[in-house]
């Protein structure tokens, strides 16, 4: 593969499709940055090539990315507030309702009420749920690894704040925070107490 940082081609693979095709660049995408245009396609196929070992083994047990997303935060922060997970993942209740449904009946994830607030949603993965959160993320980070050594020694830094910056400006210290940050005498692998 070309060295990014110097390609810049004149055209991209979208432009050259839609030029194949008959059909004229969406406004604004003609006239972009032909680099900005190719890392966004990168983006693409790099979240594609990410999601897609994950995808497989889901779709051995009939889920889909929505039970991926919930299992991962579950498994990675044990006794998660059912509307913390609401705030992170940006989802509907009744989104999040279905598959948090699915994954508790199938054995993945434990509910408790709150310890001081009975109202309140705590959600564990349960020993299941640790196997298939470690499953799913297997191969993601050797994927992770493979790219970052590939990136050369200052890669993870770079990697870092540039995924950091995709982020929007109004949820960097949210995210920042999460990533910091576990309930009390969590560990990764703590499932239901």
């Amino acid at each position: 593969m070309a060295d990014i940082k110097s390609h810049r081609p004149e055209k991209t693979a979208l432009t050259d499709l839609l030029d194949a095709a008959g059909r004229a660049a969406p406004d604004g995408l003609a006239e972009g940055d032909p680099a900005l245009i190719e890392l966004m396609e990168l983006l693409f196929f790099a979240y594609r090539d990410f999601i897609g070992d994950p995808d497989a083994i889901l779709d051995e047990i009939g889920y889909g990315r929505a039970h991926h997303r919930v299992l991962h935060f579950v498994h990675r922060h044990p006794g998660l507030r059912v509307a913390d997970l609401l705030d992170i993942l940006k989802i509907t209740k009744q989104s999040l309702g279905r598959v948090l449904k699915q994954l508790i009946d199938d054995g993945y994830i434990a509910q408790e009420a709150g310890r001081t607030d009975r109202r309140e949603r705590l959600l564990y993965p349960t020993a299941r749920g640790c196997a298939l959160a470690g499953r799913l993320a297997g191969p993601q980070f050797e994927r992770l690894a493979r790219a970052i050594e590939a990136a050369g020694p200052q890669g993870e830094d770079a990697v870092r704040r540039f995924l950091y910056h995709m982020i929007s400006d109004l949820d960097r210290s949210r995210v920042s925070e999460l990533l910091s940050t576990r309930p009390q005498g969590a560990t990764t692998d703590q499932e239901v107490p």
